[in-house]
């Protein structure tokens, strides 16, 4: 992208409480220190990739709403490339210290796992030019197991052990890049990981799997050397009727009896 997207626009400042400036924060001074730390280093604000860039937008009818030029680029690496450069320029502008994404935000889906790994790679190639460029970093990566139509029933809890072992692989590749650079976390969201009828759903084999699946990933996290932590998001009911991370009590209890 040889000219700026967001022209005439410089990078937000902080300008008080009393400053009339849309475009100027009034309440964030990021320099501010507190308790020995600087504002910035409390909150780590971070940019998430997909409600910015990747997230078509939606009404009440479920139509896209949002105008982006990436969204109209028939190549899906090419418009990967466009929202990228984007990106980063808006983080810069911002001044956020950190952006985060999940793997299927910054680079798309291939036919293969292997074709998506690629796409991956392509586009990790340039993220990594751009926070050397712009000084932002990784506050965290994750994998989207829950857009694609394989995850309707789950990715570590899938009955289908082939739907298991793509996620498994799915994961290992995006904590593998996440450590490659220098991300401080690791985030896992099992958001397709529950049931919405108790009467097709076997529950101890199902939270076995699950169990089974964040040991692996808390195990691969150790083989490679990732000094991030693993943080698990929760939410009691997106999209599932019931999810098996459905609140802080709930997860807590669960990675106590799994000996996580």
């Amino acid at each position: 992208m040889s000219q700026a997207f967001f022209p005439g626009i410089e990078s937000i400042r902080y300008e008080g409480p009393n400053s009339e400036n849309p475009l100027a924060f009034r309440y964030y001074d990021k320099d501010r220190v507190v308790l020995g730390k600087t504002v910035a280093e409390h909150l780590r604000c971070a940019v998430c990739y997909w409600h910015s860039f990747a997230w078509p937008g939606s009404d009440v009818f479920g139509g896209g709403t949002f105008d982006r030029p990436w969204f109209k680029v028939q190549s899906p690496i090419e418009a990967a490339e466009l929202k990228l450069k984007v990106a980063f320029e808006f983080f810069q502008k911002l001044g956020a210290p950190y952006y985060t994404f999940h793997d299927r935000d910054i680079a798309p889906e291939g036919a293969t796992l292997k074709e998506s790994h690629a796409n991956l790679d392509r586009i990790i190639a340039g993220a990594e030019k751009e926070m050397a460029r712009t000084g932002v970093k990784l506050l965290w990566g994750t994998a989207n197991l829950f857009s694609h139509p394989r995850f309707m029933s789950g990715a570590a809890t899938n009955p289908d052990p082939e739907v298991f072992a793509f996620a498994a692989a799915q994961v290992r590749k995006i904590l593998d890049i996440t450590h490659s650079l220098k991300g401080e976390n690791y985030v896992l969201w099992g958001g397709r990981e529950g049931y919405e009828t108790l009467l097709n759903t076997d529950m101890k084999r199902e939270v076995d799997q699950l169990g089974r699946f964040l040991a692996l990933v808390a195990e691969h996290k150790h083989k490679i050397g990732f000094k991030g932590t693993l943080p698990i998001e929760q939410y009691p009911q997106e999209p599932t009727q019931h999810q098996y991370d459905y609140d802080t009590v709930t997860v807590y209890d669960y990675l106590q009896r799994y000996g996580l």
